[in-house]
């Protein structure tokens, strides 16, 4: 009896590849159940630092570290046998130099086993993600707003309303692609700008709260299955309303354990005979 053929997983390559075929299906993911279930209708799955904000309660991305972001791409590998995994660098980990960039990608790559890694920046960054590229490391950018720039942006708005800013969020892209990346990420930008980036860029965009026109999107697994009553951003489109189903099945927990419905004599042990 032969072995069963193993699922070859989609590489940095074959997303590249995708560029003017199909667009791209990305969602984020940080644990190994939810990976399982998203495997097999994703192309790519980004262990985001947004992690920081979705699972741990933190007020932005910024106390994100490198073991948090480590454990949940190990947690991820181990769901997904399909999905291209790539993992966010957080913030601190890639910005002093080339050569920090290079050890904690190294680091990212050698514990998770993931794709490859994604990093902000734009113009400033490029010469990085270039130096990372030659030694063997995919790098995923990411330009426009910039949720680790948070704090010297002046909070979280969409970008590019003006000439000169969307001047400067074209040349970081085209800066980043030109580098190596393997696409880019498109944040928060007015949808004419991520529209024409896309047209120039000789490697995919993906899209969040960009343009229709990418080659791609992605979101928050838990904004489109709407994880969270008290928060929905513009981009997001929910194809789910789990917070309430999840609070619903709570209470009706809580109401059997209170009056004794459960646990049901099916639900306990009982002395064998």
């Amino acid at each position: 009896m032969s072995a069963p053929t193993r699922q070859k997983r989609l590489s940095t390559a074959d997303i590249s590849s995708l560029k003017g075929k199909q667009p791209i299906v990305s969602l984020t993911a940080y644990t190994t159940p939810m990976a399982r279930l998203l495997d097999a209708h994703c192309d790519l799955l980004l262990v985001g630092d947004s992690l920081g904000m979705v699972l741990y309660g933190l007020e932005s991305t910024l106390s994100v570290t490198m073991e948090m972001m480590i454990a949940h791409g190990q947690a991820v590998m181990r769901g997904a046998s399909r999905a291209c995994v790539i993992v966010d660098m957080p913030f601190g980990s890639y910005q002093e130099s080339k050569e920090q960039a290079f050890r904690n990608a190294a680091r990212i790559l050698q514990d998770t086993g993931c794709d490859g890694i994604k990093l902000e920046g734009g113009a400033e960054m490029a010469e990085t993600v270039a130096f990372l590229v030659a030694r063997g490391v995919p790098v995923l950018g990411h330009v426009g707003l910039m949720p680790q720039q948070v704090n010297t942006a002046g909070g979280y708005r969409s970008k590019g309303h003006d000439a000169a800013e969307a001047d400067k969020i074209r040349r970081d892209a085209k800066a980043i692609g030109e580098a190596g990346a393997f696409a880019v990420v498109i944040e928060g930008t007015v949808e004419p700008l991520a529209r024409d980036i896309t047209a120039t860029l000789a490697c995919p965009t993906i899209g969040i709260g960009a343009s229709g026109a990418c080659d791609g999107q992605i979101l928050v697994c838990d904004d489109m299955l709407g994880l969270f009553n008290d928060f929905k951003p513009r981009f997001v489109k929910r194809y789910a309303n789990l917070a309430g189903d999840v609070s619903q099945a709570v209470a009706t927990y809580a109401d059997e354990v209170r009056t004794r419905q459960f646990p049901g004599p099916e639900h306990v042990f009982q002395v064998k005979k």
